[in-house]
């Protein structure tokens, strides 16, 4: 017993090991990653010969298939948590199944920067929070997100450890420490699908945030060197610069001894200065605020003061006899500079330039030259002095020291990107620039210049400044390159070519609703050719819209191809995080022309075609009727001649189509029949012929009185009355009838007998016997009612009360009758 169970028991382990190598099954794909809406085929198969059925379980729904090795079934990814099971059933005892894995996913609709506490810029030393918002994304567990600093990777991650399914939002932080030397640094934010090197390969989301760094002010000691003591001429006027930057750019407080309703700049003139004084500088932002100490010295001397020019080239001083050559110069920080100073006087003592750098004297007391090999001072003010018997003069040279800015650079100062309609303003940050009188700050849009703006200030020293510009967003700004452009105007004795320094091109970002663009009424496509990614319709918007069509309220994928059933009006639904636009669209599939109607045809003679054999394509087809190889029209009314083989050719732009059409014409039978009557002499045999033809062939019968000596038969299409030995009694009427579906005919024959004389004699007599019995009879019947008119009648009155007769007679003449 225990041998039989193991004996059972290893049986059992090798009909599921065999079971095993008989299931083999394949899916084809193993793994669906497909997008949601779209639709992708599934095939399952098996290696099994001869398996009894093959079902592919798809959601709730059950496809299957007999006696087959494998099933494709198309699927539409619309339900998010769908599940596939292959099974085949190899005979009633044993299945197989297989799974098939779906990973549906979605694109992310937005992707959208902003700082964690809505603060538009850093602190310099302190962390600085962004948040990255991935707006309807599925499924998350497969989302990287990236984050950049000026294009260099700073951060991967993976945002979501949860395994779902359905669209969800997720988030990513990123905290920083941005320094004063990176403000404006960009911040973008990447989001991808990723499904792995086999899987698809889907487009990067984005956004992107440019920072800016606030630091409280500092002064720029580097270019106040020399200013923290100031020597002027008494009487003359004094100009002080406060340079300190900071971000924001700091608001500027002076304070100066026995002064009042003084510039709030960071340079400050004082005009006729005659006492020494101490100023101080306060510049102040939101973080804090530094000061500075200026100490303005007046020197009393015994001079001239000067007049205006006279000439373009040369100065002279009113009652000084001095030329100064050229008499204004216009020199580039650094760069070398000369002016020729002389006189025509004979009594000169004593003549030099006095300068803080560059001055000298000169032996020859005629001419003498002011020479700086690299001029860097900004507030020099050089003199040409001489000294003559009676008195002593001096002539100022006029010196225009420029700087072009260390940088321009153009910024947002609101929140960036901007969504359409609101008002934004950039900002033109120029560095270092002097004199800042002569500065012009030029706003280009792509190549327009849309704003210009000058300033104001005295300062000869280099200074910061900066232009604003107000930009109400359009969509059509978005990517538009914005820039700056500074150029310092320094006169006629300038140099040729206007110096310019150009900022960076800033790139407008505007966020606006999607809208639907080129998108026609109405649209015509081939059949299996045409799918909707081949409509010329253009989805616009920022951040970039998702577009979705629709053909009776479900969502239709745009490379499925379309068939004729698919013609209709098809609805695209293009949304962004700003809102949707719908646009509508008439499509007609056009196709060739085929037939779907039977071969035979059947129609009873003289009658029009009552036929559904009408060919289909769109446009409609051209039809036309071939016989015998010769086109033909459509006869109005179709004959029995009319019948035949016929081909049914159908045109239209997109190809022709052939039917062979056989017609039946029907018709009502038509009998032939020998003579209409017949006569014959009593014992003669008598052969009446009956034929008829007809569509379909007709059923021929005789009707007539049967009789012992009469037969009916058929011969071929005839039918036959055969009388033999013909007597008065086979005389009458004989009958031929001819039906078919059409209807029934007939026709009659009249069989009659020949009479001989003797007989014909004998017919007389009786016939007049005959006529002499019903003229007796008829006189008979006349008398006998003449005789009741003549009898006597007794009438009894009402009012007779004896009872007796009167009797009653018919009188003439008052005699009785």
């Amino acid at each position: 017993m225990l041998r039989l169970r193991m004996l059972g028991l290893l049986m059992l382990m090798f009909v599921l090991c065999d079971a095993d190598s008989m299931c083999l099954m394949e899916l084809d794909p193993p793994i669906a990653v497909q997008e949601y809406g779209t639709s992708v085929s599934v095939n399952c198969t098996t290696t099994y010969e001869d398996p009894e059925r093959i079902y592919l379980r798809v959601g709730n729904t059950n496809f299957s298939a007999e006696n087959v090795n494998f099933l494709v079934q198309p699927v539409t990814l619309l339900d998010w948590d769908l599940t596939a099971e292959c099974t085949t059933q190899l005979n009633e005892s044993l299945e197989c199944n297989k799974d098939l894995e779906f990973t549906i996913y979605k694109n992310p609709e937005k992707v959208f920067v902003f700082p964690t506490n809505h603060a538009d810029a850093a602190v310099e030393g302190k962390p600085y929070e962004l948040h990255c918002d991935v707006l309807n994304v599925a499924p998350v567990q497969n989302l990287i997100v990236r984050w950049y600093k000026n294009n260099q990777t700073i951060m991967t991650g993976s945002v979501n450890t949860t395994t779902t399914k359905t669209p969800a939002d997720v988030s990513s932080t990123l905290t920083v420490n941005i320094s004063r030397g990176e403000s404006g640094a960009q911040f973008r934010c990447e989001a991808q699908l990723d499904f792995g090197p086999h899987g698809p390969q889907l487009p990067v989301m984005y956004d992107t945030r440019r920072i800016s760094v606030h630091y409280a002010p500092e002064l720029k000691n580097n270019i106040l060197r020399n200013i923290d003591d100031v020597f002027v001429d008494e009487g003359a006027d004094a100009s002080l610069t406060c340079e300190a930057e900071g971000n924001p750019p700091p608001v500027f407080n002076w304070n100066c001894d026995d002064l009042t309703d003084l510039e709030s700049m960071n340079s400050l003139n004082i005009t006729q200065l005659t006492n020494s004084t101490t100023c101080h500088c306060t510049a102040t932002n939101y973080l804090g605020n530094v000061t500075k100490q200026i100490n303005v010295h007046v020197i009393r001397t015994a001079t001239i003061k000067p007049a205006a020019m006279t000439t373009p080239e040369a100065a002279t001083q009113r009652g000084c006899p001095l030329i100064l050559t050229p008499a204004e110069v216009v020199v580039r920080f650094g760069d070398p500079v000369s002016v020729n100073c002389s006189t025509s006087a004979t009594d000169v003592f004593k003549m030099g330039w006095e300068a803080s750098v560059g001055g000298s004297t000169s032996d020859d007391f005629s001419t003498v030259i002011w020479v700086v090999e690299e001029l860097k001072e900004w507030t020099i003010q050089p003199k040409c002095f001489v000294t003559l018997t009676a008195e002593q003069c001096e002539v100022p040279a006029a010196v225009t020291l420029y700087k072009t800015p260390d940088i321009v650079v153009v910024s947002a100062l609101d929140r960036d990107p901007v969504v359409e309609g609101e008002e934004y303003l950039l900002k033109c940050d120029i560095i270092q620039v002097a004199p800042v009188q002569k500065l012009k700050v030029k706003w280009y849009q792509g190549s327009e210049v849309v704003h210009t703006e000058t300033f104001d200030n005295a300062s000869v020293t280099p200074v910061d400044a900066f232009s604003l510009l107000t930009v109400t967003a359009e969509r059509g700004y978005n990517r538009t390159l914005f820039r700056c452009e500074a150029e310092l105007h320094l006169g006629p004795k300038g140099p040729e070519v206007i110096p310019a320094v150009q900022s960076s091109p800033y790139t407008a970002v505007v966020l606006y609703k999607p809208q639907i663009q080129a998108c026609p009424d109405h649209y015509t496509g081939v059949e299996n050719e045409f799918s909707l990614d081949k409509l010329p319709c253009q989805a616009d918007g920022n951040p970039s819209p998702t577009v979705q069509w629709y053909y009776e309220g479900k969502r239709i994928s745009v490379s499925e191809r379309l068939t004729r059933t698919d013609s209709g009006e098809y609805t695209a639904h293009v949304r962004n995080g700003l809102g949707e636009t719908v646009a509508a669209v008439n499509i007609t599939i056009e196709y060739s022309p085929s037939f779907t109607c039977s071969r035979h045809y059947e129609l009873q003679d003289y009658d029009k075609l009552q036929t559904k054999c009408e060919p289909t394509g769109m446009p409609p087809p051209v039809l036309t009727l071939i016989k015998d190889g010769k086109e033909m029209k459509i006869p109005q009314r179709w004959t029995r001649h009319d019948g035949g083989e016929y081909l049914l050719r159908a045109t239209n732009t997109h190809g022709t189509a052939n039917h062979s059409l056989y017609l039946d014409v029907l018709y009502a039978p038509l009998i032939r029949v020998e003579g209409d009557t017949m006569e014959v002499t009593p014992g003669e045999n008598v052969t009446l012929t009956c034929s008829a033809e007809g569509n379909p062939i007709p059923l021929i019968h005789w009707e007539y009185t049967s009789a012992v000596n009469v037969k009916e038969t058929t011969g071929g299409h005839q039918r036959i009355i055969s009388v033999t030995g013909a007597t008065s009694t086979n005389a009458g009427v004989y009958r031929c009838v001819a039906t078919n579906k059409v209807g029934t005919v007939s026709k009659p024959v009249s069989l009659s007998m020949k009479v001989k004389a003797k007989d014909f004699v004998r017919e007389i007599i009786w016939v007049t016997l005959i006529v002499l019995i019903i003229l007796a009879i008829c006189a008979i019947i006349f008398y006998l009612n003449r005789r009741k008119k003549h009898r006597k009648y007794s009438f009894v009155p009402d009012n007779a009360k004896d009872g007796s007769n009167i009797p009653m007679t018919t009188t003439s003449n008052g005699v009785e009758a």
